[in-house]
């Protein structure tokens, strides 16, 4: 009888589970699709203004409402989200990328070279990520790119320990050890077998790392540090209709909060299936 319930309880975890998965794959799907897809098809101004349309309700003809210059908050959420999810995407590959190589190099080198660099990423580590945001993109003019370096550059570190971690309970393994007695260098161990070996951590790491750029940015760019005013972004739409707001008009601020929540969670759900995926040992304890 025991027995029979644990069962069922297991699947019905693992029913809930993929559900979850399916959910999240839908929503991330139709999340590429319309940032590819609707701009180009759609062949409307987001910029356009009609003062005649000003803040008017959802409705059939703007199903998320119009801005407080009239503009469709719908097409401006699709573009202000296309912004925000290329700044996280990139971010979120440089930052993994240089992340990797470093907690990679730091294990694999040892003694000095280790604790010169963690003392480094413990230093980086030391100042709030925003408030390194905002030291440097306030050296750049507002932009894209500005954004995605200050984004790069102050979320590397998790990756680096991850890697770093991960690689030294590697070079303990039989493989390891085999490649080094058969006259194979640091280098090429590095190289051939180690990074390799955490590539699976590795891009866990930037698909975790993608929502919380997009926040990074919505964060600037609500302070007026990131991407110009007139270009839309999640940010800067919610930075926009904070008047509105206080007015009564909820819409303004709802609907890119949604775009910024929703795709969130979604990469999240994901990126818990890919954690249970690569880890066994942690899938199996979670369907007892």
């Amino acid at each position: 009888m025991a027995d029979l319930v644990w069962r069922s309880r297991g699947h019905a975890r693992r029913s809930t589970r993929a559900v979850r998965v399916t959910v999240s794959a839908v929503i991330v799907a139709a999340v590429v699709l319309a940032v590819l897809i609707v701009p180009p098809v759609v062949q409307l101004d987001e910029q356009a203004v009609d003062l005649s349309r000003k803040l008017q309700p959802p409705s059939l003809a703007h199903p998320f409402g119009t801005d407080d210059v009239g503009r469709d908050l719908l097409l401006r959420c699709i573009y202000g989200l296309r912004i925000s999810l290329l700044v996280g995407v990139v971010a979120a590959l440089v930052a993994t990328v240089v992340g990797t190589l470093v907690g990679a190099a730091a294990a694999a080198f040892g003694g000095w070279v280790d604790r010169l660099v963690m003392r480094l990423v413990d230093t980086f580590s030391s100042v709030p990520h925003l408030l390194l945001g905002i030291f440097v993109v306030a050296m750049f003019r507002p932009g894209v790119w500005p954004v995605i370096a200050s984004v790069a550059i102050t979320h590397w570190l998790s990756t680096a320990r991850i890697v770093r971690s991960e690689v030294l309970s590697l070079r303990s393994r039989p493989f390891v050890d085999a490649a080094i007695s058969g006259g194979a260098s640091r280098w090429r161990v590095t190289s051939r077998h180690l990074i390799p070996a955490v590539l699976p951590q590795a891009g866990l790491a930037a698909v975790l790392m993608v929502p919380h750029a997009m926040w990074h940015e919505s964060a600037l760019s609500f302070l007026g540090l990131g991407l110009p005013s007139h270009q839309a972004s999640l940010g800067n739409l919610i930075q926009t209709a904070r008047g509105s707001l206080l007015a009564g008009d909820w819409w303004p601020t709802l609907f890119p909060g949604l775009f910024l929540i929703v795709p969130t969670l979604a990469v999240a759900g994901l990126a818990g299936a890919w954690r249970e995926r690569i880890n066994p040992r942690r899938r199996s304890e979670l369907t007892l």
